[in-house]
C-alpha cells in the first residue's frame, strides 16, 4: 500500500488495526533493498497490521511531523499513535519482533 498525504490520516492515524511505515526515497539503495521483505510482511501479516511506504520526497511535511532523518525508517503506529521504531535496513526478524510487539 502507498500512503501520502491525502490518505496519511484515514489509513494510517484513523486505522483500526496497527500499521507499520515505511519512510523511503527512490534514490535510497538501502530503501530498495528493504523494499522485498516489506511486500513479504505485507502478505504474511494481511488483515492483523496495515503496512504500507511513504516517499519522504513526496510527502515531506508527514516525515518531518515524524522527526524521520534517515532512511528507511519503519514506524509502527497502534491507535493513531507512533509506538515503535526500527531505522535503517535491517534483518526480516527485526521487524516481524516490532510486528509482534504492537499486535
Amino acid at each position: 500500500m502507498k500512503f501520502d498525504q491525502d490518505n496519511f490520516d484515514k489509513e494510517v492515524l484513523k486505522s483500526d488495526i496497527p500499521v507499520m511505515v515505511d519512510f523511503f526515497a527512490e534514490w535510497c539503495g538501502p530503501c530498495k533493498m528493504m523494499g522485498p521483505v516489506v511486500e513479504e510482511l505485507e502478505e504474511e501479516y494481511k488483515g492483523k497490521i496495515k503496512i504500507g511506504q511513504l516517499n519522504v520526497d513526496d510527502n515531506p511535511e508527514i516525515a518531518e511531523r515524524y522527526s524521520v532523518m534517515s532512511i528507511p525508517n519503519f514506524i509502527f503506529f497502534k491507535n493513531g499513535q507512533p509506538v515503535a521504531q526500527s531505522i535503517g535496513g535491517v534483518p526480516k526478524a527485526t521487524l516481524e519482533e516490532k510486528i509482534k510487539e504492537v499486535l
